[in-house]
């Protein structure tokens, strides 16, 4: 990071400027401080550095997160046959991969982040706090990616969907992955230790888990108003519609859009946790 990121001036220099004789100082000019970083090319080093971070972990972490959604697909299969609840539960378990990585597992790494003392380091960058969640929160979702799409194909052979429009996961998984993400960096950096930060990230992802794969007709009323709540659930649903026979682009387009505005949403309150925990 710091060789990535120019550090600013500690403290403003001073030079003595000759008097109307030349022959001493008559006044003292301040120098100002170098400028802070701007928002896209803090982004970028953040992002590059936590990706480089978290590399030796990605297998394992493809390997937990893949299993598990594909497990859970295999297991539903002795209880769906078809039609739009095997399309609801292939489309959760392939979002669950972005909860479980971008939800659980950021959760974690800020709330051990806060306990260490590490946003010590960050606040001493001349970074806007922005670019640390927009970043951390770009890399975590990065490694989702492939497990993602081996998730959705492999759901759409063992149902029997179509894989016309599976390029919709060019949307979905940066979109649920922002809001999941910007949860999980919420959960983390207000949780007061960081045990309550894993707890809460498993939670999120129980949820996910749960309000997410189990098809929607199937669930109670109030459970249903929970799974409204949840930001994973918009991705879910224009993921399932898209293995319709003719899709239906504009209520796609719409669960997308709000998909999006909930993890601006997410994303600006995780902002305020990094401001809020940093100064503490």
């Amino acid at each position: 990071m710091t060789s990535i990121i120019p550090a600013r001036t500690a403290a403003t220099r001073t030079r003595p400027a000759p008097g109307a004789s030349g022959t001493g100082p008559a006044c003292t000019v301040t120098a100002p401080l170098a400028p802070r970083a701007r928002l896209l090319p803090s982004l970028a080093a953040v992002y590059r550095a936590q990706l480089s971070r978290a590399r030796v972990a990605r297998i394992p972490l493809l390997f937990v997160a893949t299993f598990q959604s594909v497990g859970i697909m295999i297991l539903m299969r002795g209880v769906v046959d078809g039609g739009a609840e095997a399309r609801a539960v292939v489309a959760g378990s392939s979002v669950l991969v972005v909860a479980f990585v971008a939800l659980n597992l950021l959760a974690q790494y800020f709330g051990q982040l806060r306990a260490s003392g590490g946003l010590d380091h960050y606040a001493t960058l001349p970074v806007p706090p922005a670019s640390v969640v927009l970043g951390a929160a770009a890399a975590y979702a990065s490694f989702t990616v492939p497990g993602t799409v081996f998730t959705a194909i492999t759901g759409s052979v063992l149902f029997q969907l179509p894989m016309t429009h599976l390029w919709v996961l060019v949307a979905v998984i940066p979109l649920s992955g922002a809001a999941l993400a910007g949860l999980g960096a919420a959960l983390g950096l207000l949780a007061p230790r960081p045990e309550l930060a894993t707890l809460l990230g498993q939670l999120g992802m129980s949820a996910a888990l749960l309000l997410g794969v189990l098809p929607a007709e199937r669930l109670p009323q109030p459970v249903g108003w929970a799974r409204d709540l949840l930001p994973s659930t918009y991705g879910v649903e224009a993921l399932a519609r898209s293995f319709d026979a003719r899709p239906d682009w504009g209520i796609i387009a719409f669960f997308l859009a709000i998909c999006a505005a909930v993890g601006v949403l997410s994303l600006a309150v995780a902002t305020w946790a990094y401001r809020r925990a940093a100064v503490r």
